[in-house]
């Protein structure tokens, strides 16, 4: 048989959104490389993804749809047909409706595939339908809370022009796990004689490509940032005719804030020496281009917007935002290359829904009552896992008067708890078009193989449930290429000028170049912000900043996991070195506990069984567990989230998971 190439685009959460070069052979994928052509990824491919063809026909693929036969987390399920799976799901529904409300029912979806149009699928239907809204925000909206406070729409520069810069600081970001790609940054920085710098919490893979590391205590950056700041306004290290006329609010930080953060105090805060932090200031200050990579982890805590914030604050004060190679990079913001209306289709919305959080589903599966959640549509999602505060969810998915409905491609912990299970489609077998929040590419893809077993894409079941229940609009009849085509045929200022006939080729095409000036309410850099409940920037304290327990836990990433995805690679998992909960040898040996035993971590939400691993990269009174291990997998009953907190950051109502403490003894 021929091998045929076929050009395809890394659907995951991470910023890097690689093109992927897939060989297929009668009919099936069996190889992805990395294509050369994508102007970011350069060819490479990370861990996971360089044998995806054997996740896309892995045994443990689901292939067609099921219905539960024992109890809710039995996983023992009977197949059925497509027509009873969809009469069965609308019937239920119809019931629902009549007892409850539509707004009984909730869809809970996340990143399981950035695609546009997948990820977006249910979006309309559940408008039409009525049911209530998911706010989706486990991710890291205090981020972009953080950025848009002192930067408001301002676009942020590509980010291969962190390699022009001299000084690259690599924030809250575990790069070697979640965006490997930008690390080609930091070589041509070094390679140039720049210096690169890592700050977090714990000694990450990352810290093999910085020059040095510091370690801070969790949630503590914006202490930092205020500390540097503080001494950059002390020793005139500022740049004053930049903040002059670009820069609302200086006078009003240095005079009413940075007194407040002297080295001292920012060192009792951080746990860095105050002789790092002076050292810190005065390099910072003296690079011509220093270049900030803000990662996600750091607004994870109750304080994560304002963190955020208040580092993007920093560079304003020696003018970097006004310098090629520096500045502040969080993320892109590449939506508007898309009328995302014609999907999404709020339209459509039938009264005025409630809006749910998604950190907080388990409070809404067991304590809602107006109207109680009775049905749950989950889709490329896995909440049982992934989702904070473990025991509530599994509580509220055990219900027996919940009806839930799983579409996936593996049975997950949450497909366990379903009612009807439907196969999904990987990227391979699907149309989308994807953009990238970590670049400014935009790419086109196609199935490059037929769809596994029976499953179905996200579309094609939105569409099949619409007709089920009568819905009449013309988007429902539409292909998902058809809306793709709709998309691209609106013009939109990001997509001026790009070259159309590649990226309907398959091709990775960059978006137009970023506009100039700072889109904010003055056209200014804001470090006073009047609409804010803190104008200025301050530092906050996490929720856990004075907890009782010992161990801060840190919820990582791992570069062969991504978040609850992978898990059904017996390899990744073999190279992960089974669920471990890292410890300081210090920490291990004042609780008696060795290397290798099983141990338990704990708090007032629940307990997790883990292997100890101890390891000097992990600071005193602080313990890792990286990745989101699958129950069956897991040396317990359950996995890291049974101890992480349904409490909101500070700003944007996202996730605390890294806000939390824990205990550990041994298990007994």
């Amino acid at each position: 048989m021929s091998v045929i190439t076929k050009r395809s685009v890394c659907p995951f959460d991470c910023p890097d959104t690689c093109g992927m070069l897939v060989e297929v052979e009668g009919g099936k994928a069996v190889s992805v490389k990395g294509d050369p052509l994508h102007p970011f990824s350069r060819g490479t491919l990370c861990p996971k993804m360089r044998h995806y063809e054997e996740s896309v026909h892995s045994p443990l693929r689901l292939t067609t749809p099921l219905k539960r036969t024992g109890a809710k987390g039995s996983g023992e399920f009977a197949p059925i047909s497509w027509e009873e799976a969809v009469a069965t799901i609308a019937s239920r529904w119809r019931a629902i409706i009549a007892e409850h409300g539509a707004e009984a029912i909730l869809p809970y979806s996340y990143a399981g595939t950035m695609g546009i149009v997948q990820r977006n699928a249910g979006h309309p239907f559940f408008h039409r339908l009525g049911a209530s809204r998911l706010d989706r925000t486990i991710c890291s909206p205090a981020k972009g809370a953080g950025w848009q406070a002192v930067m408001g729409q301002t676009a942020t520069p590509p980010p291969e022009t962190a390699g022009k810069s001299d000084l690259l600081i690599l924030w809250g970001i575990n790069a070697a796990a979640t965006s490997i790609h930008f690390l080609n940054q930091a070589k041509e920085v070094q390679a140039k004689g720049g210096t690169v710098w890592l700050i977090d919490t714990y000694e990450t893979p990352t810290a093999s490509a910085a020059d040095r590391t510091f370690l801070v205590r969790p949630g503590s950056d914006g202490a930092l940032a205020l500390g540097i700041m503080h001494i950059l306004a002390r020793e005139g290290l500022t740049d004053m005719a930049f903040l002059d006329s670009q820069v609302l609010g200086y006078e009003e930080l240095k005079r009413e804030v940075l007194p407040l953060y002297p080295p001292a105090v920012c060192s009792r805060i951080t746990g860095l020496a105050v002789e790092e932090i002076e050292l810190m200031a005065r390099f910072f200050a003296s690079a011509r281009a220093p270049f900030i990579r803000l990662g996600s982890a750091l607004s994870r805590y109750g304080n994560g917007a304002m963190t955020v914030r208040t580092i993007c604050c920093l560079p304003a004060l020696v003018g970097a935002y006004g310098k090629e190679g520096a500045g502040c990079f969080p993320d892109t913001a590449t939506g508007a290359a898309f009328p995302m209306g014609l999907l999404l289709r709020e339209d459509l919305i039938q009264g005025s829904p409630r809006l749910i959080n998604m950190n907080q589903l388990g409070q809404a599966l067991n304590e809602l009552s107006d109207p109680p959640v009775m049905g749950l549509y989950v889709y490329h999602s896995n909440p049982a896992a992934v989702t904070p505060d473990q025991n509530a969810v599994l509580k509220g998915l055990a219900r027996e008067n919940l009806f839930t409905v799983v579409h996936e491609r593996f049975m997950t912990d949450t497909a366990r708890y379903a009612d009807i299970v439907l196969p999904a489609t990987s990227s391979l077998e699907h149309s989308d078009i994807y953009r990238s929040y970590g670049t400014y590419c935009i790419q086109r893809a196609q199935g490059a193989i037929d769809p596994v077993g029976e499953s179905k894409s996200n579309w094609e079941v939105f569409s099949l449930l619409a007709a089920e229940l009568g819905f009449q609009e013309e988007l429902f009849n539409l292909s998902a290429d058809q809306v793709i085509d709709r998309l691209l045929a609106v013009p939109t200022p990001l997509r001026q000028g790009i070259d159309e006939e590649a990226l309907a080729a398959g091709l990775p095409v960059e978006l137009a170049a970023r506009e100039g000036g700072y889109r904010t309410t003055s056209g200014k850099i804001e470090i006073l912000n009047r609409q804010l409940a803190h104008p200025l920037p301050v530092y906050l304290p996490t929720h856990e900043e004075n907890g009782t327990l010992p161990f801060r836990l840190m919820t990582a990433p791992n570069p062969y996991a991504l978040n609850a995805t992978f898990y059904e690679r017996e390899e990744l998992r073999a190279r992960q070195g089974g669920m471990q909960l890292r410890m300081n040898p210090a920490d291990a040996a004042a609780k008696g506990l060795a290397d290798g035993e099983r141990v338990v971590a704990w708090n007032a939400l629940g307990e997790v069984t883990f292997l100890l691993k101890t390891t000097d990269k992990v600071p005193a009174c602080l313990v890792v567990a990286e990745g989101v291990w699958w129950l069956a997998y897991a040396p317990g009953s359950r996995s890291v989230n049974a101890l992480t907190s349904q409490r909101l950051t500070d700003e944007g109502g996202g996730s605390t998971f890294y806000d939390n403490r824990v205990d550990v003894r041994r298990e007994l």
